[in-house]
């Protein structure tokens, strides 16, 4: 009985002392959360990070604020000012990313989206110009994209206007473009591998901002042990690295034997090119976590984007219409809708640009490292500090938007109709670590987008009339709840 009362008394004692540490140690940062020992200000949210968690913080704390994980503190930046002064006024000073527990496990500082310095550098550079490359072949991405958005509208006229879930399928077709570009080759047919491939991305993607994560990433050694989502993101990473090894094993053929066709081809011709380079980065280790970064920032965005654009279709037929209008009246039905055909689009081009400000894809959890000490909207920002630049906080700022929880298109367009670009419009970022496929993300959207509108006009099931849109927009929006009828035209 001693022994556990004096255990219990030194666990008492051990947290008041990290609960005095930390209350001492939060002095020197802004205000934020009250943290407690082991668990830091998680209690503040429930557990959970989701779109407007910040959002709800910043109308207490301002919009400079921390926010502490376990007994690591995050200042974060909320609204279009502050998250504006970080990416784009301190870009270079912010570019650093620091590596969580979890997030080792799943880049282990490789690849583009968890590396740093030289790496970084060289792997980013080379996967711009090569996207780029790829996209300016005889056949290029957008004539992939075109065969695929065909294929897609194809798969929705099978439901013969019944209730479905769109995002399963949109999520195979944008996976398909990836592999597309990646492996030089689309999937034929019923790929059960393929599949497997889209269900561990799927359920990586789900892990994000999770208990299961968080608690990962302050209790890595335990969380081993502790079932949850974390374990299956794992296990789904594994079965993706084996996937792309193997798929690289058969473009392995002699670079003088052919032009390169595929993102691999390109890079395996580099490795070629540098291997008497000491220092460089280009190795099979960087390449592989390369297409991983491919596949998870350039498939379940797609999926989530045009899942909500077309249940905001059918929530807005007004709208809705006017789109089906105008693709009508400027394009020509019989010729291949592609990205230039956006000029003559303006308002369905305002339509998705709204989509993408509404849905958030831009999740507030991948954390930048300040590299310097930094003075942001008069607060100080010392170097080593981690840091959470909040997108959603900007796509949804009442300050910049007129109607910042409303779906309207109106946002991107001037007085005349034509459309308009706006400097606040940060849903892939901004700054040296801007979306890499952003531009191939644009093109399918489009050109998805404009084939099922052209094709179908979408309604909601019986029942959903009614909704309060307040209710879903900016409450974990990253995956898509609600089904909707794709109805032949």
């Amino acid at each position: 009985m001693e022994v556990s009362q004096f255990l219990i008394a030194t666990g008492i004692c051990f947290l008041i002392v990290q609960f005095t540490i930390l209350l001492w140690t939060r002095r020197t940062f802004p205000p934020g959360p009250v943290p407690f020992p082991l668990f830091g200000s998680l209690w503040r949210i429930g557990w959970k990070i989701r779109q407007d968690t910040f959002m709800k913080l910043t109308d207490i704390y301002g919009n400079i604020f921390t926010f502490w994980i376990g007994h690591t503190p995050v200042i974060v930046l909320t609204g279009f000012s502050a998250v504006k002064n970080g990416l784009i006024n301190n870009s270079e000073a912010m570019c650093g990313r620091p590596i969580f527990p979890f997030s080792k496990i799943l880049g282990s500082g490789k690849g583009i989206m968890f590396s740093n310095r030289k790496t970084w550098k060289q792997q980013r550079q080379f996967g711009n110009s090569t996207l780029q490359k790829l996209g300016q072949m005889k056949k290029g991405l957008e004539e992939y994209i075109q065969e695929e958005a065909s294929q897609l509208v194809k798969t929705f006229a099978q439901t013969k206007g019944q209730s479905l879930d769109p995002s399963p399928l949109i999520m195979h077709s944008a996976s398909q473009m990836i592999h597309t570009a990646v492996f030089g080759e689309p999937v034929l047919g019923v790929d059960d591998m393929f599949q497997k491939l889209v269900e561990h991305i799927n359920n990586i993607t789900k892990c994000r901002g999770t208990f299961g994560e968080m608690m990962y990433n302050i209790f890595p050694s335990l969380m081993e042990y502790l079932p949850g989502p974390h374990k299956k993101a794992v296990l789904s990473f594994e079965f993706m690295i084996s996937y792309i090894k193997k798929k690289m094993r058969s473009s392995k053929t002699p670079q003088a034997s052919h032009e390169p066709q595929s993102y691999i081809d390109f890079y395996l011709a580099h490795m070629d090119d540098e291997k008497k380079d000491s220092t460089s980065t280009f190795d099979e280790d960087n390449l592989v976590q390369v297409i991983v970064d491919l596949f998870l920032t350039g498939t379940d965005t797609i999926a989530v984007t045009l899942s909500w654009g077309l249940f905001f279709m059918a929530v807005h037929p007004n709208i809705q219409e006017k789109v089906q209008k105008e693709i009508e009246n400027a394009l020509d039905p019989h010729k291949t809708i592609c990205h230039e055909d956006r000029k003559k689009l303006p308002y369905s081009y305002a339509v998705i640009h709204e989509t993408q400000r509404l849905s958030s894809i831009a999740f507030p959890t991948l954390f930048r490292l300040c590299e310097i000490d930094l003075n942001i909207l008069d607060c100080y920002i010392p170097k080593g500090s981690l840091m959470i630049p909040d997108l959603c906080s900007v796509l949804l700022d009442p300050k910049q938007w007129e109607t910042p929880r409303q779906f309207n298109p109106n946002h991107f367009l001037d007085q005349d109709g034509k459309f308009v670009f706006r400097e606040d419009f940060l849903t892939f970022g901004a700054g040296s670590r801007e979306c890499l496929g952003k531009t191939l993300a644009q093109m399918e959207l489009f050109i998805f987008f404009t084939n099922l509108m052209k094709t179908f006009t979408f309604q909601h099931p019986e029942g959903l009339k009614g909704l309060n849109m307040e209710h879903v927009i900016g409450a974990g929006m990253q995956h898509f709840p609600l089904k909707i009828r794709a109805v032949p035209r």
